[in-house]
């Protein structure tokens, strides 16, 4: 058992519920607090230096608010496929085009993590490769319509529906394609 809350205040720096639910699982106390920090990369940057990046940059938007004992946690996801990034979808259309483009194929999906302290940065990346199964349009259609993955990197959500019937291989961390390794998480907070 961690007891890592005897020395900080641990902080999850992310409004998504699967990050919160993955880190509830470890049985350590934490908090969640949010910032709205701008999601804009370098366009020169690619593949695991993106997540890394934006985990850092959201990172860097609490240290202002940061005392003694807070240890903050950051991350990005993104779904990584044909040399491009395919991060939350802006509107049903781009949704669509994403699941078509994953359908039948293999992507990655790229967590970065931040672990910040007032005197200690360390940050990490995991990398799940997910191969789909070909989707027909009516399928795609029905996941858009009842799902809404519009705050999802690659417009799906491992655990919902389209997870059940179009993932048929994982190499990795399922936790990752969720969108926290939670074994690295473990490690790096076991460590501190």
């Amino acid at each position: 058992m961690l007891t890592i809350s005897d020395h900080y205040d641990l902080i999850l720096a992310s409004q998504s519920p699967r990050r919160k639910e993955l880190l509830s699982g470890l049985g350590i106390p934490f908090k969640v607090q949010v910032i709205d920090v701008d999601e804009s990369y370098p366009t020169d940057i690619c593949g695991h230096d993106i997540p890394i990046y934006l985990a850092k940059k959201k990172a860097a938007a609490y240290s202002e608010t940061m005392n003694e004992n807070t240890l903050l946690i950051t991350a990005d996801t993104i779904v990584w496929h044909a040399g491009k990034v395919f991060n939350k979808p802006k509107n049903r259309e781009q949704a669509f085009e994403m699941l078509q483009e994953l359908s039948g194929n293999t992507h990655e999906v790229i967590t970065g993590v931040c672990i910040t302290s007032r005197n200690k940065q360390k940050s990490f990346y995991d990398i799940t490769e997910v191969r789909f199964a070909s989707l027909s349009e009516n399928e795609i259609n029905f996941y858009l319509d009842f799902y809404k993955p519009y705050d999802k990197a690659g417009a799906y959500g491992v655990q919902e529906w389209i997870g059940y019937i179009a993932v048929n291989h994982i190499v990795g961390s399922y936790f990752n394609v969720m969108g926290l390794p939670i074994h690295k998480v473990y490690e790096e907070l076991k460590n501190w």
